[in-house]
């Protein structure tokens, strides 16, 4: 269900950031492992659960949209179109998850090379790990609340004309 008010609005920020936290340590801990390539695999699927997980807690899934009046769907997809989102309102696929790896490729190649140094390199890779999804998640959090802002504002001149 999409927030009535900015308070539940900031609410769902809140526990959508912790969230992504929760997960970025799990990538980073998955960096530990020691097997080129085992990372981006464990990231791309923690991705493929987080991203819906995000978009589903702010109201903002495909199932949740469709089950809206045609009205308040518009002032969505135009919502959506306007924060010009990664994932809102998009079908996630592997492939979309692995553009958006992709735009912080250099970390994910230096967290793939840092793993061949013992120790220290094992550590610096978990850091970039949980640094890109702690990136990639809390963008698509701001993209998310961005649109429900821009919903809720649009509720509110409708209400108050």
């Amino acid at each position: 269900m999409i927030p009535n008010s900015i308070a539940e609005l900031d609410q769902l920020r809140d526990e959508a950031y912790k969230m992504v936290t929760l997960r970025a340590s799990a990538s980073g801990a998955s960096s530990f492992v020691p097997v080129p390539g085992a990372d981006v695999a464990g990231d791309v699927a923690l991705l493929m659960t987080l991203i819906p997980a995000i978009t589903k807690k702010f109201g903002l899934s495909d199932e949740q949209v469709q089950s809206l009046d045609p009205v308040t769907r518009q002032i969505i997809h135009a919502a959506i179109k306007k924060a010009g989102s990664t994932f809102v309102g998009k079908v996630l696929t592997k492939e979309l998850i692995m553009i958006a790896l992709k735009k912080v490729g250099a970390r994910v190649a230096a967290k793939s090379v840092l793993k061949f140094i013992p120790i220290a390199g094992q550590i610096a890779s978990a850091a970039i790990g949980f640094g890109a999804m702690k990136l990639m998640g809390n963008k698509h959090v701001d993209e998310c609340y961005a649109v429900c802002k821009r919903i809720i504002e649009e509720k509110n001149l409708v209400m108050n004309k």
